[in-house]
């Protein structure tokens, strides 16, 4: 049973650091219980804000529904004492419909509804969509504004007063004359969050526009320097942010742009280069190469970032 309501967790969520978990898989790609629990234990034990289970960096889409319930149960059973755990829903309808009610069912916080099935759709699927998932479910509901499922802000307006339970706008697209007009129709009724790849890049200026937070890939490995880098950015120090962009961040994509899916693959290449393995990615994304790897651990060591808590940690 969630801890927060709707408001609450909003309250919550945009004032801290998100992440999303990786979801761990062993040798044959199939979910490792063990693994993924320690992961959990220690990705709670730092001061994040909202851990999303089964989500982008967590290969959501690659899981099947029965899949990624049972994910987000072990999340929430793992670290939902300690952090709001949230959970994804996607594909069709019916499908997104039923995996908001496995969230509830988990005891998860809130819902990140992803983009539907591969098609075309306009403002008014987009409005029947998101509308029949918030209808489904008591939870709160985070929409992922990207790809095929592009919210204008009217669209927005209306889910926000028809719903309760609406409470964000999370932005992959980047186009600030959009999330201006978002922003200033809806203002803070809904928390807004970043979620362009690799999201440091683009925190500071993204603040200006009203999003206080982002979702941290690279937390799942460099915690402490995802969070002081959080910090810098909430403080408007951007002295301090270009000094980390320089020092990691800018490096770090020219490995993760080495090849398609490295968005994700680099996340678990991460955790192996500091000797935290969550396993192997599935198809069709392709794991780093050993020199991929290699260099990462490198640039680790060299901007003086590695974990102070290098053990791997056992679940509680």
């Amino acid at each position: 049973m969630a801890q927060y309501t709707p408001q609450e967790l909003a309250d919550k969520l945009k004032e801290g650091l998100l992440s999303f978990p990786v979801t761990a898989f062993d040798a044959d790609l199939k979910v490792d219980e063990t693994a993924y629990r320690s992961h959990l234990a220690w990705q709670s034990s730092f001061d994040v804000a909202g851990l999303f289970a089964a989500g982008g960096t967590g290969e959501g889409f690659s899981l099947t529904p029965e899949e990624s319930a049972r994910v987000v149960r072990m999340a929430v059973e793992e670290a939902g004492s300690r952090v709001p755990v949230l959970a994804s829903a996607g594909g069709s309808t019916a499908q997104a419909i039923q995996n908001a009610k496995d969230a509830e069912a988990a005891g998860a916080e809130g819902l990140l509804l992803l983009p539907p099935y591969l098609t075309e759709c306009d403002q008014a699927g987009l409005l029947a969509h998101v509308s029949a998932v918030c209808a489904a479910t008591s939870i709160g509901v985070i929409v992922y504004n990207r790809a095929n499922a592009i919210y204008s802000a009217d669209t927005v307006a209306k889910l926000a007063e028809r719903h309760a339970n609406f409470i964000g706008f999370k932005d992959a697209l980047g186009d600030i004359e959009h999330l201006t007009k978002v922003y200033a129709k809806n203002g803070d009724r809904l928390f807004y969050l970043g979620g362009l790849p690799t999201a440091e890049t683009f925190a500071l200026p993204l603040l200006q526009l009203g999003m206080s937070t982002y979702s941290s890939a690279m937390y799942n490995f460099v915690p402490e320097f995802a969070l002081e880098f959080y910090r810098d950015v909430r403080n408007q120090d951007r002295v301090a942010v270009n000094e980390k962009l320089n020092r990691f961040v800018l490096p770090y994509l020219d490995i993760r742009d080495r090849a398609k899916g490295y968005g994700v693959s680099i996340v678990k290449g991460g955790l192996k280069a500091i000797g935290r393995d969550s396993g192997p990615v599935r198809p069709p994304l392709q794991d780093l190469t050993e020199q991929d790897i290699a260099d990462l651990s490198a640039l680790i060591d060299a901007a003086g970032i590695r974990p102070r808590d290098a053990a791997v940690a056992q679940p509680a």
